[in-house]
């Protein structure tokens, strides 16, 4: 998820996969083993979600279909780790707002998601969290766990938002 959902994030090709990479489609799958190459991996994850101006990242963002994402307190700055996060509780009442996303660089559209949410998973030293989060953080869970279940911002707009930003894609492409 990107930091401001309509500035344009630096891009790089090295680090961020791009919507339409077919990696960014594939569900992740499960973490069963920590270790030093998992601190490397958040390491290296925050690194690129800062220097692209994000507040999430997921694993297959960046090519590996591994079920962590980082992130960073929209209040803190405060960064965090999950491994395996899953959605366990979503509240009724949802909330429409505009949505970035390191993956669609310089595209934001309106994106509906439950104005609260409970997530679990675990931290990098296999202990158990429980976050209940309300408003952007609760947007952030829900978008980067979307990355770790194959799916895009794209997937969760209307289809007018869908067909703006399509179009948009398409026109950047034309010479």
């Amino acid at each position: 998820m990107s930091r401001s959902p309509g500035e344009k994030a630096r891009l790089s090709s090295d680090n961020i996969r791009l919507f339409g990479d077919p990696v960014l489609r594939e569900e992740s799958k499960e973490i069963t083993e920590l270790g030093p190459e998992l601190e490397r991996l958040s390491k290296l994850m925050f690194e690129v979600m800062d220097r692209e101006g994000g507040i999430g990242l997921a694993a297959p963002q960046i090519g590996i279909q591994r079920k962590i994402m980082v992130w960073r307190h929209p209040e803190t700055e405060q960064g965090y780790v999950l491994l395996n996060p899953r959605i366990v509780e979503r509240s009724e009442e949802t909330v429409t707002a505009s949505e970035g996303c390191l993956s669609l660089p310089g595209h934001s559209m309106d994106v509906e998601r439950a104005e609260r949410v409970v997530v679990e998973a675990v931290d990098l030293r296999g202990e158990p969290v429980t976050i209940e989060a309300a408003g952007l953080l609760a947007r952030i869970m829900q978008h980067e766990i979307d990355h770790l279940e194959g799916h895009v911002i794209l997937d969760r707009t209307t289809s007018t938002e869908r067909r703006r930003v399509l179009k948009d894609l398409r026109d950047q492409m034309e010479p």
